[in-house]
């Protein structure tokens, strides 16, 4: 299953009130690291590729806005993409467990949890078809990713690449 799909399922212990309210928003978060919602537009838009039902640029980049937030409106989504944030911190700090600051700045090929990361948010968003779309994000790097650390570059090709499979298979049905 995945979120583009997911119904809204009730499990029989889940309270009749849930509380929605919340303090931190991943947007505000993300835009706080100088992510932008527009910035990781244009990067989406840079491997625009015409389909069915989404047969311009203008047209990708209304659903492309709206798959987003439906993405990023998933506590589940919003908490594996601040994880992501919260490693690149501990990245830069010297921080994470038995990896060298050194290691973790020249990204080096041993180090695969951020790109299991990235795959992670992709597959959670459009299922494994997000894989393929988070595979060409992360290798082709438009826009911001190119500039991101280790960990966000992933998360953040993973996030688009999910969001644009999710929109290309919706604009299909």
């Amino acid at each position: 299953m995945k979120l583009s799909d997911s119904p809204v399922a009730e499990k029989s212990d889940d309270p009749e009130v849930i509380d929605t309210t919340f303090d931190r928003d991943i947007k505000d978060i993300l835009a706080g690291m100088g992510l932008t919602e527009e910035m990781l537009l244009l990067a989406a838009m840079e491997l625009y590729v015409p389909h069915p039902g989404i047969e311009t640029k203008e047209k990708a980049e209304i659903v492309f806005k709206q798959e987003l937030d439906v993405a990023l409106s998933d506590p589940n989504l919003c908490i594996l993409v601040y994880a992501g944030t919260l490693l690149e911190q501990a990245g830069k700090a010297g921080d994470l467990p038995n990896l060298s600051r050194d290691s973790y700045e020249r990204d080096l090929t041993f180090l695969v949890c951020d790109e299991v990361l990235g795959m992670s948010i992709a597959t959670y968003i459009a299922g494994h078809k997000g894989m393929f779309e988070y595979v060409r994000f992360d290798k082709l790097k438009p826009g911001i990713i190119k500039e991101l650390g280790p960990f966000m570059d992933d998360v953040i090709a993973g996030l688009i690449g999910g969001v644009s499979s999710s929109m290309y298979t919706r604009a299909k049905v």
